[in-house]
């Protein structure tokens, strides 16, 4: 190697160690999604930790509450919020799913007198559709087995992350001393500051998601209100609660807006509607997302795309999810290496300048 020149040597050096920390990340990938069932509700609860820590503290402090039971009413209180903005949502689905399918057929009708296609074989084709439309809750219910497996796999791992949130949040001010117990004495100062840094890279990630997500809920539930549509406040709040799942909750909350606009206000409502949903979907992918987590988790926006791009395609929904949180954690136990090595190089770095000072 000494016959190599220096900066030869250094890209190597470089190489190797790039080579052995992607080495090691598509160990870790692997092991997560071999045990993805019991580690996504871990990851998940700690993400739900690093939002509710707040109103925990809040209740310990303020309150004078029992940890055990501050803990607790924050999962109760997580439970009313999202269960009560479910069944809104879902109450007026039903009440009106027999208009939406009339409204629909409404809308397909009218199109068809629009391109003067009334009376023909494509109004024929579109009554057909909507027939077959109707009959397709007969035809899924052959995979009512499958539907119901998926169903109650997603209940346990939502059931088992709220459990791990009480036990996080009601622990929390252990967890620090039990994390220097289970490392060397020496390194305990050390791997302590970085689990710290980590941890507030991944509570500046929820405070941001959760600015985006009252963002995207007031534009949507104004327009909503604007465009009168009934239930608006609690279209508004399923929207603020799937901003925390990427993609996945815009899809369901953007939908059931639409679907309540076309049945109660028509088919014209329901293009403004979703014409409102995009126009605030695609200014929180593209804005609001990358520049309110660029502030609070201290990342440059450019790098938040590219997270969620390399999380989508190695775990899908949950990987775009936990794709932010992650890198900010990597982010801030790197920035406090960083921090401790060059205090740690300071001193030695000094020493020989000074010296020659002395001498002279």
């Amino acid at each position: 190697m000494h016959l190599l020149p220096d900066p030869v040597r250094r890209l190597a050096a470089w190489c190797a160690v790039i080579l052995l920390v992607a080495g090691v990340a598509y160990v870790v990938i692997q092991v997560f999604l071999a045990l993805w069932l019991a580690l996504v509700p871990a990851l998940l609860a700690l993400l739900g930790t690093a939002l509710l820590r707040p109103l925990h503290r809040w209740l310990v402090v303020k309150v004078k509450a029992n940890r055990s039971v501050a803990a607790g009413l924050t999962c109760a209180a997580v439970l009313a919020v999202v269960g009560g903005a479910v069944y809104v949502a879902t109450a007026a689905l039903v009440d009106t799913w027999g208009q939406i399918v009339l409204s629909v057929r409404r809308a397909v009708r009218q199109l068809a007198d629009q391109f003067g296609a009334s009376g023909t074989s494509l109004e024929d084709l579109a009554d057909d559709a909507l027939d077959l439309l109707g009959r397709f809750g007969g035809t899924a219910a052959s995979s009512i087995v499958a539907g119901v497996g998926v169903a109650a796999q997603v209940l346990g791992m939502a059931v088992l992350a709220l459990l791990l949130v009480f036990f996080f949040l009601r622990d929390s001010d252990r967890a620090a001393g039990t994390l220097r117990s289970l490392v060397p004495r020496g390194s305990a100062d050390v791997v302590e500051a970085m689990a710290r840094r980590a941890f507030q890279g991944v509570e500046g990630f929820m405070r941001g998601t959760t600015v985006v997500a009252l963002i995207d809920a007031v534009c949507i539930t104004a327009g909503l209100l604007v465009l009168r549509v009934p239930g608006a406040f609690g279209l508004g709040a399923i929207v603020f609660i799937g901003a925390y799942v990427p993609y996945l909750g815009a899809l369901t909350s953007g939908a059931a807006a639409v679907l309540v606009a076309l049945a109660d206000r028509g088919l014209a409502i329901a293009l403004w509607v979703l014409g409102v949903v995009l126009v605030v979907q695609v200014l929180e992918g593209n804005i609001f997302q990358p520049m309110v987590q660029s502030r609070t988790v201290h990342i440059h926006p450019a790098v938040i795309l590219v997270a969620l791009t390399a999380g989508g395609a190695v775990a899908g929904i949950i990987g775009v999810l936990l794709a932010v949180p992650v890198t900010a954690a990597a982010f801030g136990v790197v920035q406090e290496l960083r921090e401790r090595f060059s205090q740690s190089e300071g001193p030695a770095a000094a020493g020989p300048s000074a010296k020659p000072a002395a001498d002279s």
